[in-house]
């Protein structure tokens, strides 16, 4: 079952996310099935690197997570929010999706200050062209990525059997902190190299789970130099 959220600019302006009643689409997120008391059947708390179907976060993206979050500790993804699951649904609906779809969501355990990660997958016309905000450090890795202390996205260009005859299928992945944006506390360098490292190890994923050529142009490990 997927979860869609409402599709925000990637473009123009780099980065706008529409968060208007998107907060009421999957409430319980990533987590498993609930009861009628709102608990959790089968919840279970894990690694980072257990995540989103066990090969969406590296060894660095779970580390980064650390430096997000403040954990080592998350709850467990539910069943059908996987990277493989949300390759499936990218190829179902290539060309028609106008959408920003969940990927994943992220949320540290009960009894710990709560920290909520919205993962997404959309799809672009073409490249980014536009001058990212000022917010963001621009990074050479795919086509291009972009990350702040609260977000990052990477934007890559697949070749993939699975996506037809297509020379290019735009493919952006975003990482989001899904609150209400405040000023950053801590390293704001560590923050942003973070989310530019989990967000890489989430576009990796998906683009060698769409079979893309040369892994959409996407470096094994992330760049984190500004370009």
């Amino acid at each position: 079952m997927r979860k869609v959220i409402s599709r925000g600019s990637v473009r123009g302006g780099l980065l706008s996310v529409a968060v208007a009643g998107s907060l009421l689409v999957g409430a319980t997120g990533c987590g498993g099935g609930g009861n009628e008391d709102g608990a959790q059947d089968d919840y279970k708390v894990v690694a980072g690197t257990q995540l989103c179907g066990g090969n969406a976060m590296s060894a660095a993206a779970s580390k980064a997570l650390k430096v997000i979050t403040g954990s080592t500790r998350f709850e467990a993804s539910a069943e059908e929010y996987t990277v493989k699951q949300a390759a499936a649904d990218l190829v179902d609906d290539y060309p028609l999706s106008t959408e920003t779809n969940d990927v994943c969501r992220i949320y540290t355990p009960r009894d710990t200050p709560d920290f909520d990660l919205r993962i997404t997958w959309n799809l672009e016309d073409g490249p980014p062209t536009s001058d990212s905000a000022p917010e963001f450090t621009e990074l050479k890795m795919g086509e291009l990525a972009v990350t702040a202390t609260d977000k990052a996205y990477v934007f890559f260009a697949c070749q993939s059997d699975k996506l037809g005859s297509s020379p290019d299928v735009h493919i952006v992945i975003g990482v989001q902190h899904w609150a209400m944006h405040t000023e950053p506390e801590g390293d704001i360098k560590a923050l942003k190299d973070a989310y530019a490292t989990v967000t890489h190890s989430v576009s990796l994923a998906m683009a060698k789970e769409l079979g893309c050529e040369n892994n959409g142009g996407l470096p094994a490990k992330p760049v984190l130099d500004p370009a």
